[in-house]
């Protein structure tokens, strides 16, 4: 859930990031690993470390390869049974068909699979073949989120899209990938509350801990 002050999710690998992300003032992480890869599915020792780490949501990411595709749909039902079994009840997924469009089909089963608990429909969504006409339909499967920076290339090059999405009636936006500190402002002034970063906090690279000077600035920037 958005506030109409704002909220920052950030991005986690590990327990000390949790730690460090809520102490700068983060309002909810994303748990992930291999960002060489965009973030697969952590393992359960990490999810766990995480939980008792933290008292912020924590949406788990359920992604088991580096493209956008459902290509082990039972694999990834298997991963989202034992993540709910270790204690996540917040989750990010999302994929696509070789045509670009919403795997509606393996979306559904996820879902279902998770029986209510909320989930974030991840940027995915950028290299579908009309985001916002995709937007649309994931307002039929159950997320209450999605995380779009209206472009493969990044934030700087979706505005105009991200723009458009502001004015339909769906999931929260969560707006990240490429996101800048100049971006703030606009999307705010635009509607946008929901806010995602990763690298931005991380000034040493993902081999780095998250900055918790970092994030305080961007929680102020956000909430301000």
């Amino acid at each position: 859930m958005t506030s109409e002050t704002g909220l920052l999710e950030v991005i986690a690998l590990d327990a000390n990031d949790a730690e460090r992300a809520q102490a700068g003032g983060a309002d909810r992480l994303e748990l992930v690993t291999e960002m060489a890869q965009d973030g697969l599915t952590p393992s359960l020792t990490t999810v766990r470390d995480v939980l008792g780490a933290t008292d912020l949501p924590v949406r788990v990411m359920l992604r088991d390869n580096g493209s956008f595709a459902a290509i082990d749909l039972d694999g990834l039902r298997a991963d989202a049974v034992a993540l709910v079994e270790a204690g996540a009840r917040e989750f990010v997924f999302g994929f696509l068909t070789s045509d670009s469009e919403i795997d509606v089909e393996a979306c559904r089963v996820l879902a279902k699979e998770l029986d209510g608990l909320p989930w974030t429909f991840h940027r995915a969504i950028d290299s579908s073949r009309d985001p916002v006409r995709a937007y649309d339909w994931l307002a039929d499967l159950g997320c209450d989120t999605v995380l779009t920076a209206g472009h493969p290339n990044g934030v700087g090059s979706g505005l105009s899209v991200l723009q458009r999405l502001t004015r339909r009636e769906g999931p929260a936006l969560l707006v990240g990938g490429g996101l800048r500190t100049q971006h703030v402002h606009l999307l705010r002034a635009g509607g946008v509350r929901g806010f995602h970063v990763g690298s931005a906090v991380r000034p040493g690279g993902w081999e780095s801990e998250v900055d918790t000077g970092r994030v305080r600035e961007w929680a102020e920037l956000v909430k301000g």
